[in-house]
């Protein structure tokens, strides 16, 4: 990618996660007051939530400036991890921002209050277009990194969230039962534990130099025990340098001379094909079985 379309994108990466977190801001202090004053457990849990959500997208955009600095001699990496630590981090403020959410809506349902129900359906249909809008302006680039991918989801279901908020303002318009808001709450919560599972199995797996979903390793393996004049292959690792570049390194055996335009046409195809920025293969001719315990 040359260096205009690298600034390109990320002036416009840079321009999602501002616009989204200066939305998203305004639109916390505006569910927190207003829901103390309608007494609305489920606008202030919401609340909750979305302030987990802005702080992941500061964290995420920070990581992800850092991961396009340059390598040094102690970081010979450069900082591209950053972005997988910045992932299990914001699993640790879901899960943290649900726990007192939690705690209070339990003794809301202990103890039901009035809620005004007209202005939770105000808030929380506000809510509905402000996380509408954040959700899409992620949308373009959910596919090529977890953290935004990660930011894309989170805001699909705090719009999802935000309408469950409206529909129990509706039902205790209706219905008077006051005790929905603080159900409502707890609906909430499980939404964010669950986000905080997925987003926790898929961060400590990439810390773990875990194989990324998104490779099919029996694949890679498959192509390359298929090109011509391989006889083998051991030592195969497929790992994350990052949220959204990965990394292989395999010895190939062969029964042949080779040169370097054949080691440079596997990288060049396994960026093409399986999106694996990042190869380092070593040749290997002649028989040499002591190497080869997982060769095919």
């Amino acid at each position: 990618m040359s260096n205009y379309h690298q600034h390109n994108e990320g002036t416009k990466i840079g321009t999602a996660f501002r616009t989204g977190i200066i939305l998203n801001i305004i639109f916390i202090v505006l569910e927190i007051v207003y829901g103390i004053i309608s007494n609305s457990m489920a606008l202030v849990s919401d609340a909750g939530h979305n302030f987990s959500d802005v702080l992941a997208l500061v964290f995420s955009w920070v990581a992800i400036r850092l991961s396009q600095k340059k390598p040094t001699l102690k970081f010979t990496y450069g900082f591209r991890r950053s972005t997988i630590l910045t992932a299990i981090l914001n699993t640790i403020l879901l899960i943290a921002a649900s726990g007192i959410i939690l705690w209070e809506a339990i003794k809301r349902i202990s103890h039901p209050q009035t809620v005004d129900s007209g202005t939770v359906i105000l808030v929380a249909s506000a809510g509905i277009l402000v996380n509408g809008i954040t959700a899409w302006l992620f949308q373009k680039e959910r596919k090529g990194d977890m953290n935004i991918r990660s930011a894309f989801l989170h805001f699909v279901a705090d719009t999802l969230v935000s309408a469950g908020v409206a529909v129990s303002g509706i039902i205790i318009m209706l219905t008077g039962i006051n005790w929905i808001d603080s159900a409502v709450s707890l609906i909430i919560i499980a939404v964010i534990l669950y986000s905080s599972y997925r987003l926790l199995i898929d961060s400590v797996s990439l810390a773990l130099d875990a194989v990324p979903d998104n490779i099919d390793i029996e694949a890679v393996r498959n192509y390359l025990t298929g090109l011509d004049g391989i006889v083998g292959i051991h030592d195969l690792h497929i790992w994350a340098l990052s949220t959204r570049e990965t990394a292989l390194t395999v010895h190939l055996v062969t029964k042949q001379v080779t040169d370097n335009a054949l080691i440079s046409g596997i990288q060049s195809e396994l960026k093409n094909r399986f999106n694996i920025q990042h190869s380092t293969i070593q040749i290997e001719f002649g028989n040499q079985p002591e190497l080869c315990n997982d060769c095919n």
